[in-house]
């Protein structure tokens, strides 16, 4: 069979062969995914391994302050943050920064991010870890709403049952129905909700640089933390003052992954995956304490797998399809 020449032109007018494929459907039967999945896969990536250090970095943070107030852990985690990040930032970036605009929901976000932290962080003093963790793990509900509201995202039914049952997941692994509701309950529920409304704000300013957007988070930190930190300040043995700055580089590291996950892909996709620090959580556990995670915890953590694995396939699906 004579083949056509090398660099030849098709003859003008002439059809596609009956049957031909897309680009997009060649890629699909190739093995290769398409672009918009590639993105949607690499942004799950990176917020699986930034929910994975911040689970570290919260359980640092418990023990951290059973010794030091929230200011002074805060205000080590921030200045680290700032000092390691800020070398990195080109003229370039501010320059981004400045054409993108949108100088209020810079403010907002920086905002809400910081008082969060610190609710979080003030939570935790009393109540357990994994019941502040159930509480901050609603948050994909509220931003899969709220990106529907605000953003315009395409939210579909199946999605919905897949984040609800993701909850599921968290409420049967960690059982908190014995949770008490007082004031800590209730400042950790307050900054769940913000929590979630920073994650939408991200996903809206995609289009800045990963790290001035953890800048914005980290300097509103910053203020706060100086001035709560003089309360009660302890000095840190050497040993410990090491662990604070291993605490901020890590979160560093986190922050960036976080935001880096949202600019890639669409809020309501990316937030039901941190339903898997609970995974990490009983992984950490096990291999750094000797501690064997329970049934339900075990249940609970397939559930919740299970949820973000579906979440991938159907976004699979619907890329190639479109």
């Amino acid at each position: 069979m004579s083949q056509p020449v090398a660099g030849s032109q098709p003859v003008a007018g002439s059809q596609p062969v009956a049957g031909s494929q897309p680009v997009a459907g060649s890629q699909a039967a190739a093995g290769v995914l398409p672009a918009d999945s590639r993105r949607m896969l690499l942004g799950i990536l990176v917020t699986l391994t930034g929910v994975f250090i911040f689970a570290g970095t919260n359980a640092l943070a418990k023990w951290l302050g059973t010794t030091y107030p929230t200011g002074q852990v805060l205000f080590a985690r921030s200045i680290i943050v700032l000092a390691l990040l800020l070398p990195l930032i080109s003229r370039a970036d501010w320059a981004l920064l400045r054409a993108t605009g949108r100088p209020g929901l810079h403010v907002a976000r920086g905002s809400l991010s910081a008082i969060e932290v610190m609710c979080f962080y003030w939570a935790i003093t009393v109540l357990p870890l994994a019941d502040a963790t159930t509480i901050y793990l609603a948050a994909p509900v509220y931003v899969t709403a709220l990106s529907a509201l605000f953003l315009a995202e395409d939210v579909g039914w199946r999605r919905w049952l897949a984040i609800l049952a993701g909850f599921a997941g968290v409420v049967i692994a960690l059982q908190p129905a014995n949770m008490a509701i007082g004031p800590h309950t209730m400042v950790a529920l307050a900054g769940s909700v913000m929590y979630s409304v920073s994650l939408v704000i991200t996903r809206r300013l995609r289009g800045v640089p990963t790290k001035l957007l953890v800048v914005g988070q980290v300097v509103p930190l910053f203020v706060i933390s100086v001035a709560t930190a003089p309360f009660g300040w302890v000095m840190p043995t050497p040993e410990d003052a090491a662990i604070l700055v291993l605490f901020g580089a890590l979160s560093m590291v986190a922050y960036l992954c976080i935001n880096r996950g949202l600019q890639l892909a669409p809020a309501s996709v990316i937030t039901p995956f941190h339903y898997a620090s609970i995974v990490w959580a009983t992984l950490l556990g096990w291999l750094v304490f000797s501690e064997i995670p329970t049934t339900a915890m075990v249940a609970g953590a397939a559930i919740i797998v299970a949820a973000g694995l579906y979440i991938v396939l159907r976004e699979h699906v619907r890329s190639v399809a479109r």
